[in-house]
C-alpha cells in the first residue's frame, strides 16, 4: 500500500472561496501605512540633512578659529592667549550649535506627533466605518435568514 501525500491545495482554495473577504479595507490600510511611512521618512531625512548642514558649519567655524592657534607667536604668553581665546570662542560656539541641534530634535518630535495623531484619527475613522459596514452586512444576513426560516 503506497502512501500518498494528500493535496490540501483544493481544500484550502474551497475554504477560502466559502469565506469571501473584502480586501479593499486591507488594501486601504497598506496604502495608508505606505503614505505614513513616506511622511515619516521625509521628516527623518529633513532632520538628517539639517543636522549634517549644522555639523558642517560647526566644523568649518572650528577650523577657521583654530588657525589663530597655529600661527607662530612672538612671545610665549601669546600662545596661551590664543589658546584661551580659541577655547572661549569654542565654548560660545558649542552652546549655539547645540541649541540649533536641539531645535532640530524639537521640530522632528513635533512633526512626528502630528503625523501619528493624524494617522490615529484616520485609523479610528476607518475602523468605525469597517465595523458599521460589517454590522450592516450581518444584520442584512440575519434578516434574510429569519425570512427564510
Amino acid at each position: 500500500m503506497a502512501n500518498k501525500t494528500q493535496d490540501f491545495t483544493k481544500v484550502f482554495s474551497d475554504m477560502a472561496a466559502a469565506f469571501p473577504v473584502d480586501m479593499s479595507a486591507y488594501n486601504e490600510a497598506v496604502k495608508n501605512s505606505a503614505a505614513l511611512g513616506e511622511k515619516m521618512s521625509k521628516v527623518a531625512l529633513d532632520a538628517a540633512t539639517t543636522s549634517a548642514e549644522l555639523s558642517s558649519k560647526w566644523t568649518k567655524e572650528t577650523l577657521t578659529k583654530i588657525s589663530g592657534v597655529t600661527k607662530a607667536q612672538a612671545e610665549p604668553a601669546d600662545y596661551a592667549k590664543s589658546a584661551s581665546d580659541f577655547a572661549t570662542a569654542q565654548a560660545e560656539s558649542s552652546a549655539e550649535h547645540l541649541a540649533a541641534f536641539a531645535e532640530v530634535a524639537k521640530k522632528v518630535q513635533m512633526e512626528t506627533v502630528e503625523l501619528l495623531m493624524a494617522a490615529g484619527k484616520d485609523i479610528q475613522e476607518d475602523t468605525s466605518a469597517a465595523v458599521k459596514k460589517a454590522t450592516d452586512e450581518l444584520t442584512a444576513t440575519a434578516k434574510k435568514a429569519t425570512k427564510a426560516a
